[in-house]
Protein backbone atom coordinates (compact mmCIF):
# COMPACT_ATOMS: atom_id res chain seq x y z
CA UNK A 1 0.00 0.00 0.00
CA UNK A 2 1.11 3.58 -0.61
CA UNK A 3 1.58 6.00 2.31
CA UNK A 4 -1.84 7.46 1.48
CA UNK A 5 -4.58 4.85 1.18
CA UNK A 6 -6.47 5.25 -2.08
CA UNK A 7 -10.28 5.20 -1.89
CA UNK A 8 -12.74 4.84 -4.77
CA UNK A 9 -16.22 6.20 -4.01
CA UNK A 10 -18.94 4.52 -6.05
CA UNK A 11 -21.71 7.05 -6.50
CA UNK A 12 -21.51 10.81 -6.05
CA UNK A 13 -25.03 11.77 -5.10
CA UNK A 14 -25.90 13.02 -1.62
CA UNK A 15 -24.22 10.11 0.18
CA UNK A 16 -21.00 10.09 -1.79
CA UNK A 17 -20.52 13.84 -2.10
CA UNK A 18 -21.66 14.89 1.37
CA UNK A 19 -21.38 12.02 3.86
CA UNK A 20 -18.34 10.15 2.55
CA UNK A 21 -15.85 12.02 0.34
CA UNK A 22 -15.28 15.11 2.53
CA UNK A 23 -15.03 12.98 5.67
CA UNK A 24 -12.55 10.59 4.04
CA UNK A 25 -10.33 13.42 2.80
CA UNK A 26 -10.29 14.98 6.28
CA UNK A 27 -8.62 11.86 7.73
CA UNK A 28 -4.80 11.79 7.48
CA UNK A 29 -3.65 8.81 5.47
CA UNK A 30 -6.81 8.49 3.38
CA UNK A 31 -7.59 10.11 0.04
CA UNK A 32 -10.41 9.82 -2.46
CA UNK A 33 -8.58 9.12 -5.70
CA UNK A 34 -11.56 8.07 -7.83
CA UNK A 35 -15.28 8.76 -8.02
CA UNK A 36 -17.72 6.75 -10.11
CA UNK A 37 -20.57 8.72 -11.67
CA UNK A 38 -22.14 9.05 -15.10
CA UNK A 39 -23.43 12.55 -14.35
CA UNK A 40 -21.39 15.35 -15.93
CA UNK A 41 -22.69 17.73 -13.28
CA UNK A 42 -21.59 15.49 -10.43
CA UNK A 43 -18.26 14.81 -12.16
CA UNK A 44 -17.59 18.55 -12.33
CA UNK A 45 -18.56 18.94 -8.67
CA UNK A 46 -16.16 16.16 -7.66
CA UNK A 47 -13.26 17.66 -9.61
CA UNK A 48 -13.93 21.04 -8.01
CA UNK A 49 -13.52 19.83 -4.42
CA UNK A 50 -11.38 16.66 -4.62
CA UNK A 51 -7.87 17.54 -5.81
CA UNK A 52 -6.60 15.20 -8.52
CA UNK A 53 -9.63 12.92 -8.39
CA UNK A 54 -10.27 10.62 -11.33
CA UNK A 55 -13.86 10.35 -12.50
CA UNK A 56 -14.92 6.96 -13.85
CA UNK A 57 -18.12 6.11 -15.66
CA UNK A 58 -18.53 2.59 -14.26
CA UNK A 59 -17.69 0.65 -11.12
CA UNK A 60 -16.42 -2.09 -13.43
CA UNK A 61 -13.38 0.11 -14.11
CA UNK A 62 -12.55 -0.07 -10.41
CA UNK A 63 -13.05 -3.81 -10.12
CA UNK A 64 -10.99 -4.44 -13.26
CA UNK A 65 -7.96 -2.71 -11.72
CA UNK A 66 -8.11 -3.44 -7.99
CA UNK A 67 -4.36 -2.85 -7.59
CA UNK A 68 -5.03 0.88 -8.09
CA UNK A 69 -7.12 1.15 -4.93
CA UNK A 70 -6.92 0.21 -1.27
CA UNK A 71 -10.63 0.52 -0.47
CA UNK A 72 -14.03 1.00 -2.07
CA UNK A 73 -17.04 2.90 -0.70
CA UNK A 74 -20.49 1.90 -1.97
CA UNK A 75 -22.55 5.11 -1.82
CA UNK A 76 -25.18 4.20 -4.38
CA UNK A 77 -28.96 3.56 -4.09
CA UNK A 78 -29.91 0.81 -1.65
CA UNK A 79 -30.97 -1.76 -4.25
CA UNK A 80 -27.43 -1.75 -5.74
CA UNK A 81 -25.54 -2.35 -2.48
CA UNK A 82 -25.54 -6.14 -2.74
CA UNK A 83 -24.14 -6.43 -6.26
CA UNK A 84 -21.52 -3.71 -5.88
CA UNK A 85 -20.29 -4.91 -2.49
CA UNK A 86 -20.09 -8.49 -3.76
CA UNK A 87 -18.09 -7.36 -6.81
CA UNK A 88 -15.69 -5.42 -4.59
CA UNK A 89 -15.14 -8.39 -2.29
CA UNK A 90 -14.57 -10.73 -5.24
CA UNK A 91 -11.99 -8.25 -6.57
CA UNK A 92 -10.22 -8.38 -3.21
CA UNK A 93 -11.07 -4.77 -2.34
CA UNK A 94 -11.99 -3.89 1.27
CA UNK A 95 -15.39 -2.24 1.17
CA UNK A 96 -17.47 0.26 3.13
CA UNK A 97 -21.18 -0.02 2.35
CA UNK A 98 -23.48 2.85 3.15
CA UNK A 99 -26.37 1.73 5.33
CA UNK A 100 -28.36 -0.42 4.98
CA UNK A 101 -25.87 -3.16 4.15
CA UNK A 102 -28.42 -4.77 1.80
CA UNK A 103 -32.16 -4.88 1.22
CA UNK A 104 -32.81 -8.16 3.04
CA UNK A 105 -31.33 -10.10 5.92
CA UNK A 106 -30.35 -13.00 3.64
CA UNK A 107 -28.57 -10.66 1.22
CA UNK A 108 -26.67 -9.06 4.07
CA UNK A 109 -25.68 -12.43 5.50
CA UNK A 110 -24.42 -13.53 2.08
CA UNK A 111 -22.07 -10.53 1.99
CA UNK A 112 -20.80 -11.18 5.52
CA UNK A 113 -20.17 -14.82 4.65
CA UNK A 114 -18.34 -13.89 1.44
CA UNK A 115 -16.15 -11.39 3.28
CA UNK A 116 -15.21 -13.99 5.88
CA UNK A 117 -14.51 -16.68 3.27
CA UNK A 118 -12.39 -14.37 1.15
CA UNK A 119 -10.60 -12.67 4.04
CA UNK A 120 -11.53 -9.20 2.75
CA UNK A 121 -12.63 -6.44 5.12
CA UNK A 122 -16.28 -5.37 5.06
CA UNK A 123 -17.96 -2.68 7.17
CA UNK A 124 -21.10 -0.54 7.11
CA UNK A 125 -21.26 3.24 7.42
CA UNK A 126 -23.20 3.60 10.65
CA UNK A 127 -21.74 7.06 11.16
CA UNK A 128 -24.41 8.08 13.64
CA UNK A 129 -22.77 5.97 16.31
CA UNK A 130 -20.50 9.02 16.48
CA UNK A 131 -23.27 11.61 16.89
CA UNK A 132 -22.71 13.97 19.79
CA UNK A 133 -25.67 12.75 21.84
CA UNK A 134 -24.74 9.07 21.35
CA UNK A 135 -21.14 9.68 22.40
CA UNK A 136 -22.29 11.65 25.44
CA UNK A 137 -24.86 8.99 26.40
CA UNK A 138 -22.23 6.25 26.14
CA UNK A 139 -19.99 8.23 28.51
CA UNK A 140 -22.88 8.64 30.97
CA UNK A 141 -23.67 4.92 30.80
CA UNK A 142 -20.01 4.08 31.43
CA UNK A 143 -20.13 6.30 34.52
CA UNK A 144 -23.41 4.71 35.69
CA UNK A 145 -24.93 8.20 35.78
CA UNK A 146 -28.41 6.88 34.97
CA UNK A 147 -28.40 3.77 37.13
CA UNK A 148 -30.18 0.82 35.55
CA UNK A 149 -31.63 1.96 32.23
CA UNK A 150 -35.12 0.65 31.53
CA UNK A 151 -36.29 2.76 28.59
CA UNK A 152 -34.57 4.26 25.54
CA UNK A 153 -36.51 6.62 23.27
CA UNK A 154 -34.91 7.88 20.07
CA UNK A 155 -36.29 10.01 17.23
CA UNK A 156 -35.33 11.29 13.82
CA UNK A 157 -38.33 13.43 12.97
CA UNK A 158 -38.93 16.03 10.26
CA UNK A 159 -41.74 18.19 9.01
CA UNK A 160 -41.70 17.62 5.24
CA UNK A 161 -45.31 17.64 4.00
CA UNK A 162 -44.12 18.04 0.38
CA UNK A 163 -41.88 15.07 -0.56
CA UNK A 164 -38.49 15.64 -2.13
CA UNK A 165 -37.86 14.16 -5.57
CA UNK A 166 -35.61 11.12 -5.81
CA UNK A 167 -35.64 7.43 -5.01
CA UNK A 168 -35.49 7.76 -1.20
CA UNK A 169 -38.93 9.35 -0.90
CA UNK A 170 -40.60 9.28 -4.28
CA UNK A 171 -39.04 6.31 -6.05
CA UNK A 172 -40.31 2.84 -6.79
CA UNK A 173 -40.65 0.68 -3.65
CA UNK A 174 -38.23 -1.76 -5.32
CA UNK A 175 -35.52 0.89 -4.81
CA UNK A 176 -35.73 0.08 -1.06
CA UNK A 177 -36.23 3.68 -0.04
CA UNK A 178 -38.51 4.80 2.76
CA UNK A 179 -37.75 5.87 6.31
CA UNK A 180 -37.53 2.40 7.81
CA UNK A 181 -34.55 1.56 5.59
CA UNK A 182 -33.09 5.05 5.80
CA UNK A 183 -33.30 6.58 9.28
CA UNK A 184 -34.63 3.34 10.76
CA UNK A 185 -31.30 1.68 9.98
CA UNK A 186 -29.57 4.25 12.19
CA UNK A 187 -32.14 4.12 14.98
CA UNK A 188 -32.10 0.34 15.24
CA UNK A 189 -28.31 0.17 15.02
CA UNK A 190 -27.94 2.69 17.84
CA UNK A 191 -30.38 0.81 20.07
CA UNK A 192 -28.71 -2.57 19.51
CA UNK A 193 -25.24 -1.05 19.88
CA UNK A 194 -26.15 0.52 23.24
CA UNK A 195 -28.38 -2.13 24.81
CA UNK A 196 -27.69 -5.40 23.05
CA UNK A 197 -29.79 -7.80 20.98
CA UNK A 198 -33.56 -7.54 20.73
CA UNK A 199 -35.86 -10.45 21.50
CA UNK A 200 -39.06 -9.02 20.04
CA UNK A 201 -40.31 -6.27 17.73
CA UNK A 202 -43.57 -4.38 17.42
CA UNK A 203 -43.87 -1.76 14.66
CA UNK A 204 -46.19 0.64 12.87
CA UNK A 205 -44.92 1.39 9.36
CA UNK A 206 -47.14 3.83 7.48
CA UNK A 207 -47.30 5.92 4.32
CA UNK A 208 -49.02 9.20 5.18
CA UNK A 209 -48.41 11.47 2.16
CA UNK A 210 -50.57 10.78 -0.87
CA UNK A 211 -47.82 11.27 -3.45
CA UNK A 212 -45.25 8.80 -2.09
CA UNK A 213 -45.08 5.02 -2.48
CA UNK A 214 -42.80 4.30 0.48
CA UNK A 215 -43.10 4.52 4.26
CA UNK A 216 -42.73 8.01 5.72
CA UNK A 217 -43.95 7.54 9.30
CA UNK A 218 -42.48 4.74 11.40
CA UNK A 219 -42.48 3.56 15.01
CA UNK A 220 -40.48 0.51 16.12
CA UNK A 221 -40.60 -0.88 19.67
CA UNK A 222 -37.90 -3.32 20.77
CA UNK A 223 -37.57 -5.49 23.83
CA UNK A 224 -33.90 -6.19 24.45
CA UNK A 225 -32.52 -9.34 26.06
CA UNK A 226 -31.02 -6.99 28.66
CA UNK A 227 -34.52 -5.92 29.73
CA UNK A 228 -34.31 -2.44 28.25
CA UNK A 229 -37.21 -1.35 26.06
CA UNK A 230 -36.46 0.89 23.09
CA UNK A 231 -39.04 2.96 21.23
CA UNK A 232 -37.80 4.43 17.96
CA UNK A 233 -39.51 6.95 15.70
CA UNK A 234 -38.75 8.20 12.18
CA UNK A 235 -41.17 10.56 10.50
CA UNK A 236 -41.41 13.05 7.67
CA UNK A 237 -44.78 14.31 8.90
CA UNK A 238 -44.02 15.39 12.48
CA UNK A 239 -45.37 18.94 12.75
CA UNK A 240 -44.00 19.20 16.31
CA UNK A 241 -40.69 17.44 16.93
CA UNK A 242 -40.17 15.29 20.00
CA UNK A 243 -36.87 15.02 21.90
CA UNK A 244 -34.01 13.49 19.96
CA UNK A 245 -33.25 11.20 22.94
CA UNK A 246 -34.98 10.41 26.21
CA UNK A 247 -33.24 7.76 28.29
CA UNK A 248 -34.80 6.70 31.60
CA UNK A 249 -32.95 4.91 34.37
CA UNK A 250 -33.27 4.10 38.05
CA UNK A 251 -31.10 7.08 39.02
CA UNK A 252 -32.30 9.67 36.53
CA UNK A 253 -32.96 10.60 32.94
CA UNK A 254 -30.94 12.04 30.06
CA UNK A 255 -32.88 14.13 27.53
CA UNK A 256 -31.58 15.82 24.37
CA UNK A 257 -33.49 18.05 21.98
CA UNK A 258 -32.30 18.76 18.46
CA UNK A 259 -30.20 16.87 15.92
CA UNK A 260 -26.45 16.47 15.87
CA UNK A 261 -25.08 19.24 13.64
CA UNK A 262 -22.60 17.30 11.51
CA UNK A 263 -24.94 16.68 8.59
CA UNK A 264 -25.89 20.36 8.42
CA UNK A 265 -22.20 21.34 8.57
CA UNK A 266 -21.26 18.97 5.73
CA UNK A 267 -24.13 20.25 3.60
CA UNK A 268 -22.82 23.77 4.20
CA UNK A 269 -19.38 22.80 2.90
CA UNK A 270 -17.51 22.38 6.18
CA UNK A 271 -15.42 19.26 6.88
CA UNK A 272 -14.04 17.46 9.93
CA UNK A 273 -10.68 19.12 9.21
CA UNK A 274 -12.17 22.15 11.02
CA UNK A 275 -10.67 22.22 14.57
CA UNK A 276 -14.10 23.02 16.03
CA UNK A 277 -15.81 20.18 14.18
CA UNK A 278 -18.75 18.62 15.97
CA UNK A 279 -18.78 21.08 18.87
CA UNK A 280 -22.20 21.57 20.47
CA UNK A 281 -23.19 24.98 21.90
CA UNK A 282 -24.15 25.06 25.56
CA UNK A 283 -27.71 25.99 24.59
CA UNK A 284 -28.07 22.57 22.90
CA UNK A 285 -26.60 20.41 25.68
CA UNK A 286 -28.73 17.59 27.03
CA UNK A 287 -30.04 17.54 30.58
CA UNK A 288 -29.40 14.90 33.23
CA UNK A 289 -31.10 14.23 36.53
CA UNK A 290 -34.42 13.50 38.21
CA UNK A 291 -37.30 15.58 39.54
CA UNK A 292 -36.13 19.06 40.52
CA UNK A 293 -32.47 18.05 40.38
CA UNK A 294 -31.77 18.38 36.67
CA UNK A 295 -28.65 19.96 35.18
CA UNK A 296 -27.17 20.50 31.74
CA UNK A 297 -24.42 18.07 30.72
CA UNK A 298 -21.62 19.21 28.37
CA UNK A 299 -21.99 17.38 25.07
CA UNK A 300 -19.04 15.55 23.62
CA UNK A 301 -18.37 16.75 20.06
CA UNK A 302 -19.80 14.77 17.18
CA UNK A 303 -17.07 12.80 15.41
CA UNK A 304 -18.14 11.08 12.19
CA UNK A 305 -14.51 11.17 11.08
CA UNK A 306 -13.75 8.54 13.73
CA UNK A 307 -15.44 5.95 11.52
CA UNK A 308 -12.85 6.55 8.81
CA UNK A 309 -9.98 6.86 11.30
CA UNK A 310 -10.84 3.33 12.46
CA UNK A 311 -11.30 2.14 8.86
CA UNK A 312 -7.84 3.46 7.97
CA UNK A 313 -6.35 1.64 10.95
CA UNK A 314 -8.19 -1.58 10.03
CA UNK A 315 -6.80 -1.37 6.48
CA UNK A 316 -3.33 -1.06 7.98
CA UNK A 317 -3.91 -4.05 10.26
CA UNK A 318 -3.85 -1.85 13.34
CA UNK A 319 -7.37 -2.43 14.67
CA UNK A 320 -10.84 -3.84 14.00
CA UNK A 321 -13.27 -2.43 11.47
CA UNK A 322 -15.34 0.46 12.88
CA UNK A 323 -18.66 -1.40 12.56
CA UNK A 324 -18.86 -5.19 12.57
CA UNK A 325 -20.85 -6.11 9.46
CA UNK A 326 -22.62 -8.82 11.47
CA UNK A 327 -24.19 -6.00 13.51
CA UNK A 328 -25.79 -4.71 10.33
CA UNK A 329 -27.21 -8.15 9.53
CA UNK A 330 -28.91 -8.04 12.93
CA UNK A 331 -30.29 -4.60 12.03
CA UNK A 332 -31.72 -6.05 8.82
CA UNK A 333 -33.40 -8.83 10.82
CA UNK A 334 -35.10 -6.21 13.00
CA UNK A 335 -36.21 -4.18 9.97
CA UNK A 336 -37.73 -7.27 8.37
CA UNK A 337 -39.48 -8.14 11.64
CA UNK A 338 -40.79 -4.58 11.83
CA UNK A 339 -42.39 -4.88 8.40
CA UNK A 340 -43.96 -8.20 9.37
CA UNK A 341 -45.20 -6.76 12.65
CA UNK A 342 -46.80 -3.77 10.95
CA UNK A 343 -48.37 -5.82 8.19
CA UNK A 344 -49.76 -8.50 10.53
CA UNK A 345 -50.35 -6.21 13.52
CA UNK A 346 -48.54 -8.41 16.02
CA UNK A 347 -45.39 -8.69 18.08
CA UNK A 348 -42.67 -10.63 16.26
CA UNK A 349 -40.18 -12.75 18.20
CA UNK A 350 -36.58 -12.66 17.01
CA UNK A 351 -34.32 -15.69 16.82
CA UNK A 352 -31.25 -15.33 19.02
CA UNK A 353 -27.87 -15.91 17.38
Amino acid sequence: MSSELRVAVLGYGLAGSTFHAPVINAVPGLRVTAVVTRSEERAAAARAVLPGVEVLASADEVFAAPERFDSVVVATPNRTHLDLARAALLAGLPVVVDKPLAVTHDEGQSLVSLARESGVLLTVYQNRRWDSELRTLQALLADDALGDVHRFESRFERWRPVPKPGWRESGDPADAGGLLNDLGSHLVDQALHLFGPATSVYAEVDTRRATVQVDDDVMVALTHASGVRSTLWASAVAADLGPRLRVLGSAGAYVVHGLDGQEEALRAGRTPADPSWGAVPESAWGRLGAGDDVRPVPSLPGAWQEFYVQWRDALLGAGPVPVDSADSVRVLAVLEAARTSSREQRVVALAQS
